[in-house]
């Protein structure tokens, strides 16, 4: 995996991985690159006409998704065809994950007809799925696409995006300084609301006591599928989020 490893590179010997005394492949370089990048994330990495994953991302991919993983080289790897790529990132965000799709930049005719035919393909990261942003042209087109293929009857546009969800991204900030008559736990807060599908945003600011009442009720009448939070977020805010979110 990557943690097992990544802390014995270093800037003059790149190319060789200690643990294995093994020479890392250009493309296991170009993951490695992209990886410390977007730690957080499992990265769906586009080769020809599949997409695969590598290190624990592959462990993962295998467990969630029950395909196949094996060891190829310094990496754990398994692989998707590129027409199911849709499906399983929403399977793998429904679980939780964060999903990173890395595309190839080159086509392989460009690449054969150019000077740098031999060389690996230029890749980088063309979209970042979580459960409140699971949206793109290229996941509708993917959608809508694979129904008409797998359906005897035809499959409208409207069809396929009439059923979207309420997916709220919601960020709350804070500020309790300069509050007049400000009693213990007494905070002001900011919340904005936004649906990525729609375009939908929902903002407001009140003042909140210590057991924080009026952002509760507005975190439960959103239903909220993801928070971003301020690093100095008040206890009792902490206190409340952390208990609605268990449940």
């Amino acid at each position: 995996s990557l943690k097992s490893y990544e802390n014995t590179q270093n800037t003059s010997d790149t190319n060789l991985n200690k643990r294995t005394k093994s020479i890392y492949t250009p493309l296991e370089l170009q993951f490695i690159e992209l990886k410390k990048r977007y730690k957080d994330a499992v990265l769906c990495v586009e080769c020809g006409y599949k997409y695969r994953f590598f290190g624990e991302d592959a462990e993962i991919a295998a467990k969630e998704l029950n395909i196949y993983c094996h060891q190829d080289h310094n990496f754990m790897t398994a692989s998707i065809p590129t027409h199911r790529l849709f499906v399983h990132v929403r399977r793998l965000v429904a679980k939780g994950y964060k999903v990173g799709v890395i595309k190839q930049m080159e086509t392989a005719a460009l690449k054969a007809a150019g000077e740098n035919k031999s060389s690996l393909f230029s890749r980088k990261l063309t979209a970042l799925y979580t459960k409140s942003t699971l949206i793109g042209e290229d996941i509708l087109f993917e959608e809508i696409w694979f129904q008409i293929l797998t359906s005897n009857d035809s499959v409208e546009v409207e069809e396929v995006t009439a059923d979207v969800p309420d997916n709220y991204l919601l960020c709350i900030c804070e500020n309790g300084e300069n509050l007049k008559g400000r009693k213990k736990g007494d905070i002001v807060i900011g919340i904005m609301a936004i649906q990525p599908t729609t375009g939908e945003v929902i903002f407001d600011s009140f003042q909140d006591c210590a057991s924080r009442l009026e952002l509760e009720s507005r975190i439960l009448r959103l239903q909220p599928v993801e928070i971003i939070l301020p690093s100095n977020l008040s206890d009792q805010s902490e206190r409340l989020l952390n208990s609605i979110t268990s449940m």
